[in-house]
């Protein structure tokens, strides 16, 4: 048999657009998302209570509401971009309790997410250690 190790971050990137709320409230897009969004260095946040949706709109620098959008690698401009916006997830009665991932759909330029959808739960490395030390698992 000729195994070969498998290398971390060895795989191509995400080829769906994925959008994550973190426990601090704030958004990152990953690199598919970012993309279908034309790459915005800022956005508008939309937030429509009765049908539960969110939405990232990109914006201009101008716009009074506009976020700042950063990416995490900033003096690379790699890895997922975010947006602080913690103030927006409470007041929009967003669970923060817990990060989740959803996968958004492009409607009009804006990468709408459906908050009726349960999102994955996403676990970070450090939570899954600490899990697994306490014999937790943690496999998401």
């Amino acid at each position: 048999m000729t195994f070969q190790v498998y290398r971390k971050g060895s795989s191509s990137a995400r080829k769906s657009p994925v959008v994550t709320i973190q426990k601090s409230g704030a958004i990152s897009i990953n690199e598919a998302g970012y993309k279908q969004l034309g790459e915005p260095r800022f956005v508008q946040l939309l937030h429509d209570a009765d049908e539960r949706l969110i939405a990232l709109n990109p914006t201009e620098e101008t716009d009074l509401d506009g976020y700042a959008v950063r990416r995490q690698n900033a003096s690379k401009g790699t890895g997922p971009a975010v947006i602080s916006a913690g103030n927006f997830a409470s007041d929009c009665g967003v669970d923060t309790h817990q990060a989740r991932r959803w996968a958004p759909e492009l409607i009009d330029g804006m990468l709408v997410v459906d908050l009726k959808v349960e999102g994955v739960i996403v676990i970070s490395n450090r939570e899954r250690g600490r899990l697994a030390r306490e014999g937790g698992g943690g496999t998401q």
